[in-house]
């Protein structure tokens, strides 16, 4: 181990040796925690540890493939290791998600569910969210399905059932429409044999508190390591808790100054406890960037400083001083816009890559006036957030695929019955659901007995080919690849199958035929898992190919990436930091959050900030005059310089800063 040591400075050296007992490792913007982790693995397998009894967890899918390819590239180099690459000789990397999913299959019995279940995206759950309250008398424009699926889905973060909610929450008159919906969306998940997203956590948990199942897990992991630990949510930490129990073999890797989803239940406690939690827990610190200029660092540490609830830490470099933070003083959102353009070309005509500049804002509302200005100036550009597997194309056919192994599921079959058109009505397919197929007209069966044919064809082809294949053979046996094609759009929703196949490519690898499986079963498990992955694909996730251009993103959708040139727009008190409701001061928790997001904006980037603010900005219709940001405030003079525009109107600033 000893030339890979040297690899890693003395903080990631004590992490990757500390391997026994409970360890947490604070580890900073941008301080290489995944090659932390990645060599904390080789060490233990390089120790004996066999790889399989190594388990990983991370948030997307994206972290946990980019943390297994590099664990896979370290065994391959080391020259003290010579084990076969096979599926079984692994450590198990994945996202939480992805961990109970995995629990519940192996336990489908107890769950109560068959193995071959769906996966409800958010999509799915509003629909019958919707279907709920319209069929209990209620308006949906009223009650915006949107709120109360992130009521359940809170509920079930905090490990509580819709039995539990409707004894104990259900005491109001909002309270009681949300019990009633809670439980018709769960008898809708059971019906169509189905889970959501927080069921996969809030369900494995739930198993893992039978001994039995608990003991399985806790011996098969021997090793637990668990990534943004500051992120997880009380069912996470039930999951994490119940595997680690029996040797507190757990390393958890995090940092309290990133926290910054405690609006999708995520609880800061489960860091800030972790000592308690887990008695003679070694602390270890990675305050070393490697990522941004010490002027970047330095504002950064300025920053999150007056937050007081975190681990002390100080962000240091070797990295070089780096240039001073632009501050540009706009006098309206189009003008802030319009410099923010400006200034991206200016960079790309010194040779910077579009791709490696990003445009950070803390409400979505505020990419319009920024799209318009980049259309405007005719500078590419891309929004981070349209997933690719939210695509239209792309879920239908994925929905035939789902359904040919779990005919059970209802909202597929909504979702393919007419795709292409095959004139089967509101009516039949409400009989068809129903049960009542036998009583359907004549030419209308004979339209529901092919559409059963061709699920059949595909359900069979897919036991016996490739997914990438399958994906392919669903195209052309559907129709969908004739019926598309004759438009621009149509042509690139093509493109898009054809992306889907190339993905799939993926586990045609991962699987390839097993001697010791029979084919079918071989390549059952390939579809498995490709329905699982895209079904838990998160924003950052999309597989579709990224063309170049400026990244313009929320801060949130930002975390865990980094650029060499970053814009933070809107840094006006009640945007940034953002006041939710004006006629209530932000709690103290609220304001640290705030803080927390604009320390996770400062160490996006690496090389040089642009900061920037609107004297006034229309917001939903209202003008409203704005003051800067406490934010800027705060930041002393010698770490800025002021950004000028010549055809931006003249106007007194409002910051009083001496550069």
């Amino acid at each position: 181990m000893s030339s890979n040591l040297s690899e890693l400075n003395n903080a990631q050296r004590q992490a990757v040796e500390a391997t026994e007992g409970p360890v947490l490792i604070i580890a900073g913007a941008g301080a290489g925690k995944t090659k932390t982790i990645t060599y904390r693995i080789l060490n233990l397998i390089q120790k004996g540890v066999a790889p399989e009894s190594i388990l990983a967890v991370t948030f997307t899918n994206k972290a946990a493939q980019e943390m297994l390819g590099r664990v896979e590239k370290l065994l391959a180099e080391s020259l003290e290791l010579n084990r076969p690459t096979s599926i079984e000789g692994k450590p198990f990397i994945s996202t939480f998600h992805s961990l109970g999913a995995l629990i519940i299959k192996e336990n489908a019995e107890e769950a109560r569910v068959k193995k071959h279940f769906s996966i409800f995206d958010r999509e799915d759950s509003k629909k019958v969210i919707r279907e709920s309250l319209k069929n209990n008398g209620y308006d949906p424009k009223q009650f915006e399905p949107g709120k109360i699926l992130s009521i359940i889905s809170r509920e079930k973060g905090n490990f509580i059932s819709s039995e539990e909610y409707s004894e104990a929450g259900a005491n109001s008159f909002f309270g009681e429409l949300v019990s009633k919906v809670w439980q018709d969306y769960e008898i809708a998940l059971k019906k169509e044999n189905a889970l959501d997203f927080d069921d996969l956590l809030l369900v494995a948990a739930q198993l893992l508190q039978d001994e039995k199942i608990r003991q399985k897990y806790s011996q098969r992991w021997q090793y637990v390591h668990i990534d943004e630990y500051q992120d997880t949510n009380k069912v996470q930490y039930q999951i994490a808790e119940a595997i680690v129990k029996d040797h507190k073999n757990i390393c958890v890797v995090g940092d309290v100054d990133q926290n910054i989803y405690t609006w999708r239940n995520a609880s800061i406690k489960n860091i800030l406890n972790f000592e308690r939690d887990f008695k003679n827990t070694k602390i270890i610190l990675l305050e070393e960037n490697y990522r941004s200029t010490q002027t970047i660092l330095s504002v950064a540490n300025r920053a999150i400083e007056k937050n007081k609830i975190r681990h002390e830490k100080i962000l240091v470099t070797n990295n070089a001083v780096g240039e001073r933070i632009g501050l540009f003083d706009a006098l309206t959102e189009s003008h802030e816009a319009r410099f923010v353009v400006e200034k991206a070309k200016e960079l790309q005509k010194k040779g910077v890559d579009l791709s490696d500049i990003a445009v950070l804002y803390r409400a979505n509302f505020q990419s319009r006036v920024l799209e318009e200005e980049f259309l405007a100036g005719e500078v590419p550009y891309q929004i981070l957030g349209t997933r690719f597997f939210e695509r239209k194309e792309i879920k239908d056919i994925l929905a035939f695929l789902r359904f040919a192994f779990n005919p059970e599921s209802i909202s597929d079959l909504k979702r393919i019955i007419n795709v292409p058109p095959r004139g089967i009505g509101k009516i039949t397919l409400l009989k068809i659901v129903e049960g009542k197929g036998d009583n359907l007209p004549p030419k209308m069966k004979i339209k529901l007995a092919a559409f059963k044919e061709l699920i059949k064809r595909i359900k069979k082809f897919a036991e016996t080919n490739p997914p990438s294949k399958t994906i392919l053979f669903i195209a052309k046996e559907t129709g969908l690849g004739e019926k598309l094609g004759q438009s621009e759009e149509d042509a690139e929703r093509i493109e898009n199958i054809k992306e889907l196949a190339v993905l799939a490519k993926r586990y045609d690898q991962m699987y390839k035929k097993d001697e010791n499986l029979e084919e079918e079963r071989n390549w059952e498990i390939a579809i498995e898992k490709l329905l699982e992955d895209t079904s838990l694909a998160s924003d950052q996730d999309s597989e579709k190919k990224e063309q170049d251009g400026v990244r313009l993103m929320t801060i949130h959708a930002s975390k865990g990436l980094e650029f060499s040139y970053v814009f933070i727009t809107g840094l006006e008190e009640g945007l940034f930091p953002h006041d939710r409701d004006q006629d209530e001061i932000l709690s103290e928790e609220e304001a640290e959050e705030e803080r927390r997001l604009f320390y996770v904006a400062l160490t996006r980037a690496k090389k040089k900030l642009f900061l920037s603010y609107a004297q006034t900005r229309t917001i939903f219709g209202n003008k409203g005059s704005n003051i800067p940001s406490e934010f800027l405030l705060e930041i002393p003079d010698e770490y800025l310089e002021r950004e000028f525009l010549d055809y931006i109107p003249k106007h007194k600033s409002l910051l009083h800063i001496e550069f």
